[in-house]
């Protein structure tokens, strides 16, 4: 997250880092442990920020936004804690993950205890609409986990099929900490619904983004290892992109690289996919995305906080890591 879009919610950030921290107490050390380990490795708040300035952005004068934002946050290191014992990943924000310095079963579980926790803090809040959000996410978040796994490894997944897994596993999340936020604030149904389309557009936009950097990136800004979602098999939208319009030899390399996970051929693909414009298409895909996503911000009143709003679409498109 770039450091002046912080700033604009800076004593909001620092509660947002405290009450992250208390959250996350439990007399099993364990769960201390491992909660501490994933939370403290440097991932930038980008979906907790969302919710603290857009209830700033919209004249919201109370507290509950700070566990709103707690909540948004551990929402999400949840399912990273599960993606990572899914996809047996060994490295995240640059250091081995909790199921490799751990083990998969503690992973998983403290996952559970961190989603559980989250719906401890929306019980605090106590606004039945921002619980229905946070159900509904949970909900499509798990749909788009079951959606990549029945997708890994299938050459005939199509863009369609990726973006529904992006929308339901990644975007709505970011949906989610837009939209409460607004309902907290007490915003029209209107602005809700913007909101929600701004957070959703912004999310596809960072995944698809993603996807192009697990081909152009660098493992040491990326903080895990380039060509992650190759070694996976999973169908993002640069693989379909080769298959779709590349030639026959091409399309043939890159379906059994989805096949069977590219342990082979590692560089050919990797050049394959860069040469075939497949990284620019998924990019202006990207830039759609976050277009959409700028005008749903008409809507709102005009201050620093629409501006941050503004720039976090604008890092998510623009990021490197």
């Amino acid at each position: 997250m770039v450091a002046h879009i912080q700033q604009l919610v800076a004593d909001d950030f620092a509660a947002l880092n405290r009450t992250v921290v208390a959250q996350l107490h439990s007399e099993v050390p364990l769960i201390e442990s491992i909660g501490h380990y994933i939370t403290e490795a440097g991932g930038k708040r980008m979906r907790p920020v969302l919710v603290l300035l857009t209830s700033n952005n919209l004249g919201y004068t109370g507290n509950d936004h700070i566990e709103l934002a707690t909540v948004i946050e551990f929402l999400h290191t949840a399912t990273l804690l599960h993606d990572d014992v899914v996809d047996m990943s060994e490295m995240r924000r640059g250091r081995p993950t909790a199921n490799t310095k751990w083990d998969n079963p503690s992973s998983v579980l403290v996952g559970d205890f961190i989603y559980s926790r989250a719906f401890e803090l929306l019980v605090n809040i106590g606004d039945m609409a921002i619980m229905d959000v946070m159900a509904s996410t949970t909900n499509k978040i798990s749909e788009g986990e079951v959606l990549q796994l029945i997708n890994q490894h299938n050459p005939q997944a199509t863009e369609a099929d990726y973006m529904q897994v992006i929308r339901h596993k990644t975007a709505i999340l970011f949906a989610a900490a837009c939209k409460s936020a607004a309902i907290l604030a007490g915003a029209d149904d209107t602005t809700r619904d913007n909101l929600h389309n701004f957070g959703l557009q912004v999310g596809m936009a960072f995944q698809l983004v993603d996807d192009v950097l697990d081909y152009s990136g660098s493992s040491e800004a990326m903080g895990k290892n380039v060509g992650d979602d190759l070694s996976e098999g999973k169908p993002t939208l640069p693989l379909i992109y080769v298959i779709e319009h590349g030639n026959d030899a091409e399309k043939a390399l890159i379906e059994s690289a989805i096949r069977t996970g590219a342990s082979e051929n590692t560089e050919t693909i990797m050049d394959t996919v860069k040469k075939s414009g497949a990284l620019e298409y998924t990019k202006a895909k990207a830039v759609e995305c976050i277009d959409s996503a700028l005008q749903c911000l008409d809507c709102l009143p005009e201050n620093d906080f629409k501006n941050g709003l503004a720039a976090v679409a604008d890092a998510a498109l623009n990021r490197e890591s």
